[in-house]
């Protein structure tokens, strides 16, 4: 608000100084008078007549006679009064100008302007009606001009962030050759693909997946679609090399870090490959009778539609306040509704374990990527803190992350 305001009112200082330098300009100093100015052409016209008589170009009767003639001339426009008078600038009209511009603009404004505008807190977040009906009419104008690649490929995001997949898939169908240089957008077709196919990331989607490589060997969206297709067809060393490679990606130490470790360690630990690592090794064994959180997860009614068989379904518990979990269980949405426990063997760190704590906040998300990273779309519950050792606690999977 603060900025507007301070921008209003340099366009209307602006404005007064352009309206007022002309009149400033002209009450400084005051232009010269017909009369004046006649006579100034008169007395350069009888000197002229003086040095033509001088030089022998007119004789003395044509001098006389233009001479008089002049002199007639001088007698008739000096007895006229000026036409107008030269532009004043009295202080008065002045000072009204700088006082009534402003007032009346303000004025103008707060009669036919949006003065609550101002106040972000008035601006109103767009209801989930709201997005579908704006949705709805970018698919209508689509239907008109087939021809909007970019439409389409936006249309596809946002059916995908709204989970209906089926409608995501054709609208990135009919995206074409826009997709080719966004792995992004590539990464985000191959999810919608994978999960209209159950699960499977054969075919269409793996397909889809090496081409948002190709665009871009970095994208982590790809590269967590890419060992998730492995690990799928079975192929858990390059399921783990692959994540691998994500993984030094991610900044040391943050969230999405510890839940790709978590999900490599899970991978090692299926293919005997080794045992899980330190930290979950040693949170596993800190498990202490009774010092865990359980329930169970539940999906609104009116979202089931919006999730997918193999959508990620994460439980959460944090200390309240830290954004740090202390446990955090990993299931596939076709297992909802479902019972959950929380304790020290899902802890993502050995200094922070679910049995250290007295009461802990808990809540469920559902994700289309699985990553840690909370993401717009998302399905979520609102988080309950809770006293640790409870055992009946009910999460509702009731939002959509906007």
């Amino acid at each position: 608000m603060t900025g507007f305001v301070l921008a209003a009112a340099l366009v209307v200082l602006l404005v007064l100084a352009l309206l007022l330098w002309p009149l400033l300009r002209a009450g400084a100093a005051a232009p010269p008078s017909r009369r004046q100015l006649n006579a100034a052409i008169y007395r350069e016209q009888m000197a002229r007549l003086d040095q033509d008589l001088a030089d022998d170009a007119i004789g003395a009767a044509d001098h006389a006679q233009a001479r008089t003639e002049l002199q007639r001339r001088v007698l008739q426009d000096t007895a006229l009064e000026d036409a107008a008078p030269g532009l004043r600038a009295p202080k008065r009209t002045l000072a009204g100008i700088a006082v009534l511009l402003p007032v009346v603009a303000f004025g103008l404004y707060f009669l036919i302007g949006n003065p609550a505008g101002m106040n972000p807190a008035a601006v109103a977040t767009p209801s989930q009606d709201d997005v579908e009906r704006m949705v709805a009419g970018l698919a209508a104008k689509l239907e008109k001009d087939p021809s909007n690649l970019k439409g389409w490929a936006m249309l596809g995001r946002s059916y995908k962030v709204m989970g209906r997949p089926v409608e995501a898939e054709r609208a990135y169908d009919r995206a074409g050759a826009f997709l080719d240089s966004d792995a992004q957008l590539l990464a985000d077709y191959a999810d919608v693909a994978a999960a209209n196919a159950g699960g499977d990331f054969a075919g269409k989607p793996a397909r889809l997946i090496a081409r948002a490589l190709q665009a871009d060997p970095q994208n982590a969206m790809a590269l967590w679609l890419a060992g998730t297709a492995a690990m799928g067809a079975g192929q858990n060393d390059k399921a783990i090399a692959i994540w691998d490679s994500l993984m030094k990606l991610l900044p040391p130490g943050s969230e999405d870090a510890r839940m790709l470790q978590s999900a490599i360690d899970e991978v090692r630990g299926r293919a005997g490959g080794g045992a899980k690592s330190a930290p979950v090794a040693v949170a596993a064994a800190a498990a202490t009778a009774g010092a865990s959180v359980s329930g169970t997860v539940e999906l609104a009614p009116a979202l089931k539609g919006k999730v997918a068989p193999d959508d990620t379904v994460m439980v959460i518990a944090r200390l309240p306040g830290s954004r740090m979990p202390v446990a955090v269980l990993r299931v596939r949405g076709a297992q909802l509704p479902m019972k959950f426990t929380l304790d020290d063997s899902l802890a993502m760190s050995p200094q922070s374990l679910i049995s250290t704590a007295t009461q802990v906040e808990v809540e469920a998300r559902i994700s289309r990527s699985g990553l840690a990273r909370p993401e717009p779309g998302d399905l979520i519950s609102p988080p309950q803190t809770v006293k640790v050792g409870a055992k009946d606690v009910t999460l509702n999977v009731a939002q959509v992350r906007p």
